[in-house]
């Protein structure tokens, strides 16, 4: 199967996304939880910027190459919430400077995200994260 790796996130009826691909060659843990968050936050992997450095052809199809990104958050065109959101991603990877403060500017559904990333990123999908009453 050959997918174009400047293709949209989104595929035709049966044919699997980029962001499907990047989930299924990522490997359990680390690089799939950070795969899964960015996958699900939409706005990043849809930068041509971001695509031309965060992915390689693998084996397997379409992979994520998470140190293309390392030093380059600046000069990507994200707008702070976007930059917050990718330095925690590549946090969860090992990779960059972020601190968990950085979630002050991210927005309720970002944040969401990353919560729901925690317990992948922990190899402990048992536990659920959703709203609180």
């Amino acid at each position: 199967m050959t997918t174009s790796l400047a293709a949209p996130a989104t595929g035709e009826i049966g044919t699997p996304t980029l962001g499907e691909l990047l989930i299924a060659t990522s490997a359990k843990g680390r690089d799939r939880a950070a795969a899964q968050a960015l996958v699900e936050e939409g706005t990043v992997l849809a930068l041509d910027s971001v695509r031309r450095l965060l992915i390689v052809e693998g084996e397997n199809g379409p992979a994520c190459h998470w140190e293309g990104l390392m030093g380059r958050l600046y000069g990507l065109g994200l707008d702070d919430a976007q930059r917050a959101f990718l330095g925690l991603v590549l946090g969860m990877v090992g990779i960059g400077l972020h601190t968990l403060a950085a979630v002050e500017e991210l927005d309720e559904r970002r944040l969401l995200i990353l919560m729901r990333s925690m317990p992948v990123l922990a190899c402990n999908e048992r536990i659920a994260v959703g709203t609180r009453m």
